[in-house]
């Protein structure tokens, strides 16, 4: 066979054709056209496309760790399969926010300290209350009193609410200690005239005339009832059969001024001949003296007041009954 012969074989040339991964040109299996079909510029989109995207070696992928959540077309088609690494530091979710991850070997912030207010009071005391007048709520008034001297002293500053309000009162009370003697009802109970007039502050009586005589006649009638009951404090808390009272209001508009049980302390203290002690002024007492708990349900003083209660208070019938024994006595004879 000549030359001529073998230069005008058929030559098998490429179809394109259209197949899952796109417009791509089948090479013929033929070793003998391999080269030629190699040699020929393939100008189909993936073979542009992969000229254009060079291939991310393997060990690039694992250091950087940016794997995209969508694979593209070829290697669907090829059938390889891509590693998910969870070595990087933001995970990029399709609709979601990057998660920041805490790489190993570092630690975690701590959370801020939650910053504390003050204390939640009772409503009447404002940040523009006189410190003494916020003082006495955080750590006397509601505290329950079993002493007779303090007994007496808070009665009389309750009387006095009359004319000076607490912050005034307070403020003096150095001053009202002094002039009665430490509150100790032996000692008021034998002021005379000259004495009484003698209770003066930069040339003033402390409290008005008929006030001053009040306080004297019932540190009297004080030093009688101690005889009767032992003391006073026992008198006192006998009318709730020696338990504090809690009313546990939440608001300062439902705080009364006055309770049936002051009404039925001060008929009977009138009736022993105490003066200036009304429904109103003896259940202010009973307020000081923690025999009624009205701190609010939202002041931190409720709570704490309550656990200030003795655990071995246990109701006692002995007092309430020589109480009432008493008072019944009383209304005999008025009869």
């Amino acid at each position: 066979m000549s030359v001529a012969t073998k230069l005008q074989s058929p030559v098998c040339e490429t179809r394109s054709i259209l197949g899952p991964g796109g417009n791509r040109a089948r090479v013929s299996e033929d070793p003998k056209r391999k080269g030629e079909a190699l040699k020929k510029p393939q100008r189909t989109t993936t073979t542009m496309t992969r000229k254009l995207v060079p291939e991310v070696p393997q060990s690039v992928v694992r250091n950087n760790g940016s794997v995209d959540s969508s694979c593209s077309s070829d290697s669907s088609s090829s059938g390889s399969s891509a590693k998910t690494f969870s070595s990087k530091k933001t995970v990029r979710r399709k609709g979601f926010r990057p998660a920041k991850i805490v790489p190993d070997g570092v630690e975690a912030a701590a959370p801020l300290p939650r910053v504390l207010g003050p204390p939640k009071r009772c409503d009447w005391i404002t940040p523009n209350s006189d410190p003494i007048y916020t003082s006495f709520h955080d750590e006397e008034w509601g505290v329950p009193v079993h002493e007779d001297n303090k007994l007496f002293e808070l009665l009389v500053f309750s009387q006095a609410l009359a004319e000076l309000t607490w912050p005034a009162i307070l403020n003096k009370g150095d001053i009202f200690r002094k002039l009665f003697d430490n509150f100790d009802p032996s000692s008021v109970a034998q002021f005379n005239e000259k004495k009484l007039l003698s209770l003066k502050v930069n040339g003033s009586l402390v409290l008005s005339e008929p006030k001053l005589r009040a306080i004297v006649e019932n540190a009297k009638q004080m030093l009688k009832v101690q005889q009767e009951f032992g003391s006073f404090s026992n008198y006192c808390w006998a009318f709730v059969n020696h338990k504090p009272i809690r009313n546990g209001f939440r608001y300062a508009r439902q705080v009364p001024v006055k309770s049936p049980k002051a009404d039925l302390i001060s008929k009977d203290m009138m009736q022993r001949g105490f003066r200036c002690v009304g429904p109103t002024v003896i259940y202010s007492f009973m307020q000081v003296a923690g025999i009624v708990n009205d701190h609010l349900l939202a002041c931190f003083r409720d709570g704490e007041c309550n656990l200030n209660v003795k655990k071995d208070l246990k109701p006692k019938t002995e007092e309430p009954e020589r109480l009432i024994d008493a008072l019944e006595k009383k209304t005999n004879l008025s009869i």
